[in-house]
């Protein structure tokens, strides 16, 4: 199909809000799990090389997560901004037909599909699993003898180590603070006013060199002695090696669209249950074709916004939306817990979802702006007002 100079308009106008829905609901995912990480990250010397790669690898699993919900809101804004506007009144009184009007999203559609099957498909499993492999370097990349200036460092087992102010070398320190639990229980609180790092010839611990400082011992018996000192030597263990990373494919999330299939459907007996197997398959590909269908459910939505307002018509859509994500989580997981057909618990909520699209759309084609959609949001619409308007006098009264 060639475009058409609306064609391109209407595309232009959708790309602008989806994109910023994309990228700041990403951001916001991608803040909120690595919050979480932090508390790791800090104990390793290498914090910052390893918060990049996570980054690098949660966008492909969070791009694919938040495309639904960011191409509905696009076509949203745009057909209820041409709505407001009544600039769709006058496409449609040109001749165009509701179907054509809304040709150009669905295409899009069709591409975001291609990109969804991209990433969920093969891009997704390699930076999942390249993810958990971050991790797990940062969980054993320990203490290496290096402080950096106000980190909270894991110096062994049960001693953590921080220091106020380090020199580019992290071997001569200012302001030191040291927690360490003895096999005993007893607890010993140092602190010191400098302290040098060195590490010994075999690579195996580091001596700390403490100068001008105190200790605060309490026993398991609550017990408290307290000391101070001119200087104090230790050595602390320096990060080993650690064990090897697991194989990918030992989760079903780690795995292709094509391995899936071949092990889903394949005659030999696969190492993972293979409706697990399958309902991965089916959830991935049900995110990725509902993506043609959003504008079925976008169009009328936005066309009954202009009564019902755009509110409840944006709450209506987004309750959809939700339930889809969540019936596809829920039928995974009864898959793994009760033995489900994956068919049955992701295909059925997959169908009811289609079927709302398809009917939404056929009754909206008739009369376009009334559909069970909008009979629905304006009813919400009434039911807010309704509560605004019992609330409001109270206040005043108040």
């Amino acid at each position: 199909m060639i475009l058409t100079t609306l064609d391109r308009y209407l595309l232009r106008r959708t790309l602008t809000p989806m994109t910023a829905v994309l990228v700041s609901t990403m951001v916001a995912f991608l803040l909120e799990r690595l919050m979480r990480s932090f508390e790791l990250l800090s104990q390793t010397t290498e914090g910052f090389k390893f918060l990049t790669e996570l980054l690098v690898n949660l966008i492909p699993h969070y791009m694919g997560l938040t495309l639904p919900g960011g191409f509905f809101i696009g076509l949203f804004v745009v057909v209820n901004g041409l709505n407001k506007s009544s600039e769709i009144d006058a496409i449609l009184a040109s001749g165009m037909s509701l179907g054509r009007f809304a040709t150009p999203f669905v295409g899009l559609g069709i591409l975001l599909t291609f990109l969804s099957l991209l990433l969920f498909g093969f891009v997704q499993p390699y930076s999942r699993y390249a993810y958990h492999a971050v991790l797990h370097a940062a969980e054993n990349a320990g203490w290496n003898g290096y402080v950096r200036p106000r980190a909270l460092l894991s110096a062994g087992p049960d001693v953590l180590l921080t220091a106020d102010d380090a020199d580019p070398d992290g071997r001569h320190l200012r302001h030191v603070f040291i927690r360490k639990i003895g096999p005993d229980g007893r607890e010993d609180i140092l602190t010191a006013s400098d302290a040098v790092v060195r590490k010994n010839a075999s690579d195996q611990s580091a001596t700390l060199d403490l100068i001008n400082g105190r200790q605060v011992s309490t026993t398991k018996d609550a017990q408290v002695y307290v000391a101070a000192f001119s200087r104090f030597i230790f050595d602390l263990p320096l990060a080993q090696s650690a064990k090897l990373l697991r194989m990918r494919g030992d989760e079903v999330s780690e795995l292709t669209l094509v391995e899936l299939a071949q092990q889903g459907f394949g005659a030999a007996t696969p190492a993972l249950p293979r409706q697990a197997l399958l309902a991965e398959f089916y959830c991935r590909l049900a995110r990725a074709l509902i993506l043609p269908l959003l504008p079925l459910l976008a169009v009328p939505f936005g066309l009954s916004a202009k009564r019902a307002g755009s509110g409840s018509a944006m709450v209506v859509g987004g309750l959809l939306l939700f339930a889809f994500e969540t019936s596809m989580i829920l039928g995974q997981a009864m898959v793994s817990a009760a033995g489900l057909p994956a068919i049955v618990t992701i295909g059925l909520p997959a169908g009811v979802f289609v079927a709302a699209c398809v009917a939404t759309w056929v009754a909206s084609r008739r009369r376009p702006g009334e559909n069970p959609v909008s009979w629905l949001a304006e009813h919400i619409a009434e039911a807010f007002a309704a509560v605004a308007k019992a609330v409001s006098p109270r206040r005043g009264h108040r």
